[in-house]
């Protein structure tokens, strides 16, 4: 029960990361305000989970969303403990290929989101005495990967956006960390499975990317995001949690 009586907020939680993590924070005793743009996918996930979880469909990339959110979570259920800022997704692309409408719109959600999130929540947190973010960056920001521009800069955003925050509220007893996770399975890959021509290639590559040679389960990275927020990570902040099968350090 290493988060009883805690509150949470997760974003992007109606699949992979997000739902696992929404998991494992209810089966250690949190209550979790489940944030997702699939409004029917992050219901069905809080249906699952039972009262201590509930579901809003929100748009981190919209200020007005996201107050409405965090005002959710204080109305059902009076705090504001825990924020994990996990919301993202990714495209092909290099800065050539990528349409400037397409880099406007993820770095909206991935980063902006972040920004929004946080510029809401930490006042709510600094008021009670103190919380805890957690962000979801990812290993492409320190290591890079190839046809995917956008998204690595808006993680490198993520993670540097982490140390600032952390600084800054300090003080106000808000610890800011960010787990950066390697390939990990979600319908993302599902979907670029089914489309490929060789799909046992296509993932036989994936897993060739970490020297462990597989992919992570969302699970394993719930873990790392459920240790950030909790009390056993204390002295943790602006820290960065690589969680990614030892692909940073080919």
């Amino acid at each position: 029960m290493r988060l009883k009586d805690k509150v949470a907020i997760i974003t992007g939680a109606a699949a992979g990361i997000g739902e696992a993590a929404a998991q494992i924070f209810v089966r250690e005793g949190a209550r979790v305000l489940l944030a997702d743009r699939n409004g029917p996918g992050v219901a069905r996930v809080a249906e699952r989970l039972g009262p201590q979880a509930a579901a809003i469909e929100v748009d981190v990339a919209r200020s007005a969303d996201v107050a409405r959110m965090v005002a959710e979570a204080q109305r059902r259920f009076g705090r504001l403990d825990v924020l994990v800022n996990n919301a993202g997704y990714g495209i092909p692309g290099t800065v050539v290929t990528t349409e400037e409408d397409a880099w406007d719109a993820l770095m909206a959600v991935n980063l902006k989101g972040v920004f929004l999130c946080c510029k809401h929540a930490i006042p709510v947190m600094a008021a009670q005495g103190g919380g805890t973010i957690v962000n979801t960056a990812s290993n492409v920001a320190t290591v890079g990967i190839f046809d995917r521009a956008a998204y690595v800069a808006s993680k490198g955003g993520v993670a540097a956006l982490t140390k600032a925050m952390a600084l800054d509220h300090a003080a106000e007893r808000i610890r800011v960390n960010c787990v950066a996770p390697g390939v990990t399975w979600s319908t993302y890959f599902d979907k670029m499975v089914a489309e490929h021509p060789d799909p046992e290639d296509f993932k036989a590559r994936l897993k060739a990317r970490a020297p462990v040679n597989r992919w992570a389960e969302p699970i394993e990275i719930a873990n790392a995001i459920l240790w950030l927020a909790s009390d056993e990570a204390s002295f943790a902040t602006g820290a960065m949690f690589t969680v990614d099968g030892g692909m940073s350090a080919w």
